[in-house]
């Protein structure tokens, strides 16, 4: 499936010539001349990545930039700015707005796409590194699947104990008080004891086996995965 890239500029040379180098490198490609056109756009679909040039007609491409990466139906979505603006000062607020790369006009397309493409395998590596967590190859967690396999065979977890398991798994070889897994279950609503969570990770050891083992108790403190 062809990933779809949005291209947001004012200026209709521009739409036309990156439309056409990215779409001679595989790309599905929709151009907006203005802010509002790619907004309304939005409510019906998600691009994989968004062209963005900072000097729009209707709005300032940097508080476009703002308000995608503040809602969380559109902060993952990658943004290269495109601008006449080549400022050290502009290139660094976008940076920190969230930005992930910046390529001032005049510009070469096919550098356009080679950066396209840049961050797009970045965004699956992350993708998919936060998908799998691997333990000392005993134990995979597949985030998006929700499945646990130690040493290749599915255990059955409820989601609480999927959930402790994750949180130890991610922060592996640091300790994660009672407090900070029960913050990670329930958040400010919790209403239970820190024994719940003793509990539960007594439960997730008989389901892991020999593998347990890798589960530490730090005694007054929590537990934490070697």
């Amino acid at each position: 499936m062809e990933r779809l890239v949005a291209v947001v500029d004012d200026e209709p040379d521009i739409l036309e010539l990156v439309s056409i180098h990215l779409g001679r490198a595989g790309f599905e490609v929709k151009t907006f001349p203005d802010a509002s056109g790619f907004l309304r756009f939005l409510k019906r679909r998600v691009p994989d990545l968004l062209v963005l040039d900072l000097m729009l007609p209707d709005t300032d491409g940097l508080e476009i930039c703002k308000q995608l990466k503040a809602d969380e139906r559109f902060d993952a979505v990658p943004i290269i700015m495109l601008t006449a603006r080549g400022g050290e000062a502009d290139k660094v607020l976008g940076l920190e707005l969230g930005a992930d790369d910046y390529v001032t006009k005049p510009f070469s397309p096919r550098e356009l796409v080679a950066r396209v493409r840049a961050v797009l395998r970045r965004k699956k590596a992350k993708e998919e590194e936060t998908e799998r967590i691997t333990v000392d190859d005993h134990i995979v967690i597949d985030t998006e699947k929700y499945e646990v396999r130690v040493r290749g065979k599915v255990i059955s977890l409820t989601p609480t104990e999927f959930k402790i398991l994750s949180l130890l798994a991610s922060n592996r070889g640091r300790v994660q008080t009672r407090e900070q897994i029960l913050d990670h279950l329930w958040g400010h609503e919790k209403a239970v004891i820190d024994r719940t969570v003793d509990v539960h990770i007594r439960n997730i050891r008989e389901k892991m086996g020999k593998a347990a083992r890798l589960i530490k108790n730090v005694r007054g403190f929590g537990y934490r995965i070697e």
